[in-house]
């Protein structure tokens, strides 16, 4: 190593911004979390009047945490009192998900179960949050909320898509969903799935890129669905490991037809060919 490389991250050291309060707002995350949804602690808040105090606490923590990003639209006490006047909203959407998955998967025994321990009902808990922070133009603090939900669930879901009510995620792991994806209520996605774009040239940052999914649709493992003009209509099945780049009308069927071929034989080893 030189000199000059020294003088380089020096430089780089001192010009370097403020961290952001990243694992700060990911804590705060999780404790909100557990407010509105006593399952996931042991901690019981009975009194009304314990709960209004606990949620003005983390109100205030957010605002804190706030004035330590530059570049937003408003000030912090307005963001952050904004975005706990719409928690009752949230609240209601989470349950719509809970309430959807268990709906949808019959090893889901109650309500509770999908809460604590399901990593598609805490991705899209953390999303729905992140999005919040999107919408309301803060940079940079949505994308490190959904990347810890990304490293928590292995769900990737950028902070811009749109996800409607009632949303449906099976298992999870693998699932990308990018930034100008639209979904629509009652959507159920299987692990694997790709919502993506066609193309990643940079010049399509601030166009749609990625497909809008209509209401009751299911999208099976392993499928990859492509493009901002890309739409499948409503009430439409993806089957497993399909590729598709163009829109589907409403109630579609599409599958991938495998070339597996299966035999079977009364004696194991008649198939059994040896070379030496």
């Amino acid at each position: 190593m030189t000199d000059a490389f020294f003088r380089s991250l020096a430089s780089a050291h001192r010009t370097a911004p403020p961290p952001l309060p990243g694992p700060a707002l990911c804590q705060l995350a999780e404790d909100l979390l557990d407010l509105l949804f006593p399952e996931r602690t042991g901690q019981r808040l009975p009194e009304p009047a314990a709960v209004a105090a606990r949620l003005h606490a983390q109100q205030q923590q957010l605002e804190a945490l706030l004035t330590a990003v530059a570049g937003l639209p408003v000030p912090p006490a307005a963001l952050a009192a904004d975005l706990f006047e719409r928690l009752p909203v949230l609240h209601e959407l989470l349950l719509l998900d809970a309430r959807a998955i268990m709906a949808a998967d019959p090893a889901a025994q109650d309500l509770a179960e999908v809460i604590c321990s399901y990593p598609g009902f805490y991705a899209l808990g953390l999303h729905r949050l992140a999005h919040a922070l999107y919408q309301r133009q803060v940079p940079l603090l949505p994308r490190l909320l959904s990347e810890y939900a990304h490293q928590r669930t292995g769900i990737d879901i950028h902070p811009g898509a749109r996800i409607g009510r009632s949303c449906s995620i099976d298992h999870g792991t693998g699932i990308v969903i990018g930034e100008t994806a639209v979904l629509g209520d009652h959507v159920r996605l299987f692990q694997g799935v790709t919502l993506g774009a066609l193309s990643v040239a940079k010049e399509l940052a601030h166009q749609k890129r990625h497909p809008t999914i209509e209401d009751h649709v299911v999208i099976y493992a392993g499928a990859t669905i492509l493009g901002g003009s890309t739409v499948v209509g409503r009430h439409s099945i993806i089957g497993g490991n399909v590729w598709l780049t163009e829109s589907v009308p409403s109630h579609s069927r599409v599958y991938h037809r495998a070339q597996i071929h299966v035999t079977r034989v009364e004696d194991p080893t008649a198939d059994l060919t040896f070379s030496i």
